[in-house]
C-alpha cells in the first residue's frame, strides 16, 4: 500500500499544511485517548514547521514529543536534533518532551530509548522528512537494519558518523505518518521513489495512513527527469 501525496506551492506552504494537520492529529488524538504522542524529525526542513506550531494555540499539556533520531553529540551541539526543536520554542510547550540520549553514545542510547517508546507506541503522528539520497530519520541508503525498534548506528555516510534511530516497523507503528520533501535538491530522491527505487524513505512510508506533502517545484523537476508524473500538480 502506498503513501498519499499532496503538493504545496513552496516551502511556506508546506509548513503551512503541516501544521494544520498535526493540530488536527492532536485534537483528536487528545479527544479519543487523552493524549497526543507525535514522533519529531530532525534536518532542515520541519524546523517552520515547529515555530508555526510553536505559536499556536493547543492543548500542550496532552502533547508528548519522541524523537525519530538523534546524533550521537553533546547535547547543546547544534548538531543536535533536539536543540533545534528546543531553540523554535516547540519543546518548552509540551507536557513531556523525550530526545534521545544520545550523548551516552549510540549503543546505551539506542537500549535506552528503546524502553522510553514501547509503552508509547502506536505513536499519534510521526513526522518525517527525506534527505538528498532518499534516506529518513537516519536510515541510509546500502545499509542493513537489525530490526530492532531502535537502534545504533555506527557508520553514517553523513557526520557525525554514530546515530541513533528508530527503526522501520517503529516508525510505522502509528496512526498516521506525514513525510515533509522540501528544496529542488530532492528533486531526484523524489523522482526515484515515485518510480519504484528501493530508498530508506520508500520503505518507511510507503504505508496506508502515510501523506508526503512536497514543495510544487521539487515535484515538477521530478516530472522533468521522469518525463511523466502521476501526483497532479493542481
Amino acid at each position: 500500500m502506498q503513501a498519499d501525496w499532496q503538493t504545496e506551492v513552496d516551502a511556506a506552504a508546506v509548513a503551512d499544511v503541516a501544521c494544520r494537520l498535526i493540530g488536527i492529529a492532536a485534537r483528536d488524538a487528545i479527544a479519543e485517548r487523552g493524549r497526543f504522542r507525535l514522533v519529531l524529525a530532525g534536518g532542515s526542513t520541519p524546523m517552520a514547521t515547529y515555530q508555526r506550531l510553536a505559536a499556536s494555540d493547543q492543548n500542550w499539556k496532552r502533547w508528548i514529543l519522541y524523537y525519530g533520531d538523534e546524533r550521537c553529540v553533546p547535547p547543546d551541539d547544534p548538531q543536535r536534533n533536539s536543540r533545534a526543536v528546543i531553540a523554535t520554542g516547540l519543546a518548552e510547550k509540551v507536557g513531556k518532551h523525550f530526545p534521545i540520549p544520545a550523548e551516552l553514545g549510540a549503543k546505551t542510547a539506542a537500549t535506552e530509548y528503546r524502553a522510553r517508546i514501547k509503552p508509547a507506541m502506536p505513536f499519534d503522528m510521526v513526522l518525517l522528512g527525506m534527505g538528498e539520497d532518499g534516506h529518513t530519520a537516519s536510515l541510509f541508503p546500502g545499509h542493513d537494519w537489525p530490526d530492532k525498534t531502535v537502534f545504533a548506528v555506527k557508520n553514517s555516510p553523513k557526520p557525525p558518523a554514530e546515530r541513533v534511530t528508530l527503526g522501520v516497523k517503529a516508525l510505522q507503528n502509528c496512526r498516521s505518518m506525514l513525510i515533509l520533501v522540501t528544496g529542488e535538491h530532492k528533486a531526484r530522491a523524489v523522482q526515484q521513489w515515485r518510480a519504484g527505487a528501493d530508498l530508506p524513505v520508500a520503505r518507511v512510508g510507503d504505508i496506508g495512513q502515510a501523506l508526503v506533502v512536497v514543495e510544487r517545484k521539487c515535484l515538477e523537476l521530478a516530472a522533468d527527469q521522469s518525463g511523466s508524473c502521476a501526483v497532479p500538480l493542481e
